[in-house]
């Protein structure tokens, strides 16, 4: 099977299909994926084409990438423009007109997820999860939509302290709205009470994922958060560089692992739920940077600690300590089988190559 430019996420595509699901559920849908040049969204847009060439020959599924810019969808996904289950949609979700597809199933990925957006374009940020959301659910209203999954974050609790691990779904947050961070935070949570307002007021099966920090082939190298940061000296054979003493800890999922569970939620989750779609293996800054080095012996790196301030481009989380409970996933069944030093090994690779 051969979707992309790079067999690496050709590989992680028919990984993420051998998980047992019900996927012939998709069979003959139509399917809506807005922000589809984003490195999640491309994901879950490769699986579904995947399943049309691995399960569902004879009845195959139809995906809509919605995006924003044509230039980089046409070169993303440079493979699947001839393909006619495929088709591009250039429209700013916030400000789209009626479509004239119908649309089964409705997966809202878009999103300006990078800190570096939340000081420079706190506007933009927050239009997408709330004006898009809007637009979308209105749109899901009026076809009759089967199920509407809308991708949120674990940004929705807001600032952790040391005090609070292990957060699960019923955790209410501390997000404080007078604080410019909070444009993607607060809007992530308004379009998840419009959620459920639509599921009670018009009975849309919709649900919510709250995604920790994902990583993998795609994403961008400028995104400016830790991952993509220390994933770019790699590359760019330079030491990795630390704004901090290393301690905090987070906890990295591999794509393929959050992309199942995505699934596990839209084929297996109680209508008008949220899940946490988390990894619970934490790593602290430090020892990631030190793994990365590792990885790759032949470049002499290591990783080196800087005292740089933050500007306005770049909010940094004050949380120490990020955990989410991911029970509620892995009742329906779901399990993480990435271990961060390969789904690394993995990102890594397939710039390089």
């Amino acid at each position: 099977m051969v979707l992309t430019k790079n067999t690496i996420i050709d590989t992680d595509i028919e990984e993420i299909i051998s998980e047992k699901l019900d996927w012939n559920y998709f069979a003959g849908k139509c399917i809506l994926v807005t922000g589809a040049n984003g490195m999640i969204p491309s994901y879950i847009v490769y699986t579904l084409l995947g399943l049309n060439e691995i399960i569902l020959k004879n009845n195959p599924l139809k995906v809509f990438g919605l995006v924003r810019n044509r230039e980089k969808a046409e070169s993303k996904f440079q493979k699947l423009l001839d393909r006619k289950d495929f088709c591009l949609i250039v429209e700013d979700i916030s400000n789209f007109k009626e479509f004239n597809e119908r649309f089964d199933i409705i997966i809202h990925a878009a999103s300006q997820a990078s800190p570096k957006y939340y000081g420079i374009d706190p506007v933009g940020t927050l239009k997408a999860n709330t004006i898009g959301t809007m637009n979308l659910l209105e749109l899901a209203r009026k076809n009759n939509t089967e199920r509407f999954l809308f991708v949120s974050s674990g940004e929705v609790y807001g600032v952790l302290d040391g005090l609070v691990t292990n957060i699960n779904e019923n955790y209410t947050g501390n997000v404080d709205c007078t604080n410019v961070r909070s444009c993607y935070a607060e809007s992530k949570r308004m379009g998840e009470t419009m959620c459920v307002s639509y599921a009670h007021q018009y009975g849309i099966h919709t649900n919510m994922i709250r995604l920790a920090h994902t990583y993998g082939p795609g994403c961008a190298l400028d995104d400016g958060r830790v991952f993509a940061d220390f994933t770019k000296n790699i590359l760019n054979n330079e030491n990795i560089k630390i704004n901090s003493d290393g301690s905090a800890l987070r906890c990295f999922m591999y794509v393929t692992d959050m992309i199942k569970g995505l699934f596990y939620v839209l084929l297996k989750g109680e209508k008008c739920n949220a899940y946490n779609v988390s990894s619970m293996k934490e790593t602290s800054i430090r020892d990631l940077a030190n793994m990365l080095c590792s990885l790759y012996p032949e470049k002499g790196l290591h990783a080196e600690f800087l005292k740089t301030k933050d500007d306005n481009s770049y909010i940094r989380s004050k949380s120490q300590r990020i955990l989410f409970d991911n029970s509620k996933l892995t009742a329906l069944g779901w399990k993480e089988s990435i271990p961060v030093e390969v789904g690394f090994k993995r990102m890594i690779d397939s710039y390089l190559k």
